[in-house]
């Protein structure tokens, strides 16, 4: 059945919110699969600061596997979104299948590699931590290691039934993995106190089961885009042209590797185990607004991206508006949230004395400016469902690569030789970048206004054989 075309027709407002219910619930369970592990891990008595501490030196390596996800995830979505908006049911099959060809190969690289290099990985990105830091956090990871696979084939697939028409049934997907992730965390954290190996099981399962799910959307019989022979055919142009608007989120993902190392290093190097453990717990709410944006700009995607490529630049420019005041305005209430609430955030993940004393100015720093980041985090998306990838790019490793990395190697220093305190200095740098960063993603907004008019008409990236994918070999 096809459910696509609402896209072009539905009044804006009831359409947005149609995909925003759906693809912001998959977003928040989807970080509370992490989240959720923080919150059991942290809680846990006389223990629960290492782990916590553990828990987070894992975040860069969680972040390059999500890069592949992304990667995959985001470029196959909006491909699919923009060859329906051309009415091409038998090129986004092909994308369907390319899709998962890519998801394997790239998982059986970091899946392999992981499992090879846990070790001298874990320590390359904790050096100065305890051994009992170190150790639960390679007991996690030989652990979750599948998972992330699973998680990343996931995402990948949700985003298709999202771009296909379903987007409910990709939030109940996402929800029921999140809800068997809470009650697997219960039973093995909490009940039989297996500590990391129970927040790995719990994260692996979860996700094994949403998976299936997942692939059984596209072997049903009335799902408008299913698995079909010709769609497993590796094409190179369709590889292209995935990787090519997936590189934008890959890129930020692998700049957020680079940059949760760096900081990483710096808090260790200043702060020792506490500060690792005041990132976790501010990390984890700040990841929480974000996927809450992400979603949002996630719900735009397949409704710009599907009126880009019918040539309804009206209708761009109308979703485009709504979702950034919508986005604004929650970057508004959760700088408000950590202005007014600081110590009962922190108090979620760890209620010691000297964590929440070392957390409250911190999560200040790191959402004081969350209104710039959403307006970063919606131009980048928009350039994504617009196929101008390389801008996505720009806008998206401008905050964390170009400004954040340089102000964090820079600032700790100067911090610790004037106040005598370096950590300080880290989290100056997350405020500041997001500042540089909002004003470098104006201007290139500015540079491309031009798919906003009426008579503007986006170019073609059709395959280099002139008719297309369905004109080639029938089945």
């Amino acid at each position: 059945m096809d459910n696509t075309r609402e896209l072009e027709t539905k009044p804006m407002g009831s359409l947005l919110w149609q995909y925003a219910l759906p693809t912001v619930a998959s977003q928040v369970v989807t970080s509370i699969y992490n989240i959720v592990d923080r919150i059991f891990l942290g809680n846990t008595p006389d223990d629960g600061k290492m782990l916590l501490a553990a828990l987070t030196i894992t975040f860069p390596i969680m972040n390059i596997i999500h890069a592949f996800g992304a990667l995959v995830g985001a470029g196959s979505g909006a491909r699919m979104s923009i060859v329906l908006g051309r009415k091409d049911v038998r090129w986004a099959e092909k994308i369907l299948g390319n899709s998962m060809l890519l998801t394997f190969f790239f998982g059986f690289l970091f899946v392999t590699g992981g499992y090879l290099w846990t070790h001298p990985i874990v320590q390359l990105f904790a050096e100065g931590a305890s051994q009992q830091v170190l150790d639960a956090a390679c007991e996690y990871m030989y652990i979750v290691l599948p998972g992330m696979f699973l998680l990343t084939l996931t995402l990948n697939l949700v985003g298709l039934i999202r771009s296909s028409g379903y987007p409910m049934k990709s939030m109940w997907i996402m929800i029921g993995g999140a809800g068997l992730n809470i009650l697997l965390d219960f039973i093995f954290i909490r009940e039989l106190g297996w500590g990391m190996k129970g927040a790995a099981w719990a994260t692996t399962i979860s996700m094994a089961v949403s998976s299936a799910v997942a692939i059984a959307h596209f072997l049903l019989p009335n799902s408008f885009i299913r698995f079909k022979r010709h769609a497993w055919a590796p094409k190179l142009y369709i590889f292209r042209n995935i990787l090519a608007i997936g590189i934008s989120p890959f890129s930020m993902n692998v700049a957020a590797f680079a940059v949760v190392a760096v900081l990483n290093r710096q808090l260790i190097h200043y702060g020792g185990d506490d500060a690792m453990t005041v990132y976790g717990a501010a990390n984890s709410y700040m990841g929480l607004i974000f996927m809450v944006l992400l979603g949002l700009c996630q719900a735009m995607q397949p409704i710009a991206g599907y009126n880009y490529g019918a040539r309804r630049n009206d209708r761009l420019r109308e979703v485009y508006l709504l979702t950034m005041k919508v986005c604004v305005a929650i970057g508004i209430l959760a700088s408000a949230s950590v202005l007014l609430f600081p110590r009962a955030i922190i108090g979620c993940f760890n209620s010691e004395p000297e964590i929440l004393a070392m957390g409250a100015p911190a999560i200040r720093y790191l959402l004081i400016f969350c209104p710039l980041i959403a307006f970063t985090v919606t131009n980048s998306q928009l350039f994504q469902s617009i196929d101008q990838p390389w801008i996505a790019i720009v806008t998206s490793l401008s905050r964390q690569v170009i400004f954040l990395i340089p102000l964090s190697l820079i600032l700790p220093g100067l911090c610790y030789e004037a106040i005598g305190d370096g950590v300080t200095g880290v989290w100056q740098a997350c405020a500041i970048c997001d500042v540089l960063g909002a004003t470098l993603s104006a201007v290139l907004l500015l540079t491309h206004r031009q798919v906003f008019r009426m008579d503007y008409i986006p170019p073609e990236r059709k395959p280099r054989k002139e008719l297309g994918p369905s004109k080639e070999e029938e089945d």
